[in-house]
């Protein structure tokens, strides 16, 4: 059973910068596409960023420039770099398979960023 749990979530001000971690378990890490995705109140999830087995990545153009997606095979650890950081970027932070290459897997816990003066 895959396990995915989220970390690195806070209360931030604006023009700041997280960093998210999320732990990968249960599946052979390596081969697998990677995403980050984010609900915010009211709307729907969300894919933010996305990285292949081949460390090909991909943004929505609401975070590019500012978000930076990257894995660690060795850790099974997905993690997403946020600079520049603003209220709409307020959200419940997910990481998953893309679901562009299969079903996504069990959702984790997710980790809350908080963007506020």
């Amino acid at each position: 059973q895959v396990q995915l749990v989220e970390s690195g979530g806070g209360l931030v001000q604006p023009g700041g910068s997280l960093r998210l971690d999320c732990a990968v378990s249960g599946i052979i890490f390596s081969s697998r596409a990677m995403a980050w995705y984010r609900q915010a109140p009211g709307k729907q999830r969300e894919l933010v960023a996305s990285i292949t087995s081949g460390r090909s990545t991909n943004y929505a153009d609401s975070v590019k420039g500012r978000f930076t997606i990257s894995r660690d095979n060795a850790k099974n650890t997905v993690h997403l770099q946020m600079n520049s950081l603003n209220a709409e970027d307020t959200a419940v932070y997910y990481c998953n398979r893309n679901y562009k290459f299969g079903t996504v897997w069990d959702w984790g816990q997710g980790t809350q960023v908080t963007v506020s003066s």
